[in-house]
């Protein structure tokens, strides 16, 4: 499948999308994880379409027991194949009626994993003929009795005992620095426009806003842009001072916490 977007880069809020979908896909509300990290439900549902159309999120699927559902037997088959025929392979193995999951791996022997269900031992084994037949050499096979799932942990926006200060940071060359921020709804710049934010101090010379992103828009920031509680705003700063350039887009008590 093609994915429009192949340079998506990851920042706390994304990081929180994956860790709250690997953990809970069918129980988690773009409302709930919106309260969590303080941001509107547009924008995480947002975040979400452009996280699948990154391909990073391909798909929520179900978690089936299959020996509970009727007392399916699952089998794992560790097979070796030729590198140049991996990919090829593993597209046909996946076609094989009972297959329901087919991992490849990039060096070594048994480098394709083929996951198969069936009603009997008699269908696992016409499994393995098919795969036999396509040219994939089972080294090994046994039945598949548990499997555990647990989300990425560096992804848990819990890890580490408190949230960023910024959902994202990056240092450019000099002093300079771009940080991406969600704007607090008792933050200073909140519900002015730029150039009344600059008038007034609350953004100095050094602090540029290049981009706002607004539920599922993308705003091209300009004197008269309203900055909105809930927009995530990314900013350049020139003098590289990022905790005054956030200063503007956090509340008082997004502030004294901090300190």
């Amino acid at each position: 499948m093609p994915y429009r977007n192949t340079d998506h880069r990851l920042d706390e809020i994304d990081r929180r999308i994956l860790h709250a979908l690997m953990t809970d896909a069918r129980n988690t509300s773009a409302s709930t994880l919106a309260a969590e990290a303080g941001v509107s439900g547009a924008t995480i549902r947002n975040r979400i379409h452009k996280l699948e159309d990154s391909g990073i999120i391909r798909g929520t699927t179900a978690q089936v027991d299959f020996e509970r559902a009727g007392g399916k037997l699952t089998n794992l088959y560790l097979c070796d194949v030729p590198v140049t025929e991996r990919e090829a392979l593993a597209h046909e193995a996946r076609a094989i009626p009972g297959v329901i999951n087919v991992r490849t791996l990039m060096t070594g022997r048994r480098n394709l994993h083929v996951l198969a269900v069936g009603e009997s031992t008699g269908d696992l084994r016409r499994v393995a003929r098919l795969l036999t037949d396509i040219g994939i050499h089972i080294e090994d096979e046994d039945l598949l009795e548990e499997e555990l799932f647990a989300p990425y942990g560096p992804f848990d926006p819990e890890d580490g005992g408190h949230a960023p200060e910024a959902n994202d940071f990056i240092s450019l060359t000099g002093d300079a620095s771009v940080v991406e921020v969600s704007v607090q709804s008792d933050a200073p710049i909140a519900d002015l426009t730029l150039e009344d934010a600059s008038e007034r101090g609350i953004l100095d010379e050094e602090t540029l806003v290049i981009a706002i992103e607004r539920g599922d828009r993308e705003l091209t920031p300009h004197g008269d842009t309203v900055i909105e509680p809930d927009d995530i705003v990314t900013i350049l700063s020139r003098a590289g001072g990022d905790a005054d350039a956030l200063s503007a887009f956090r509340g008082p008590q997004t502030e004294s916490s901090a300190g």
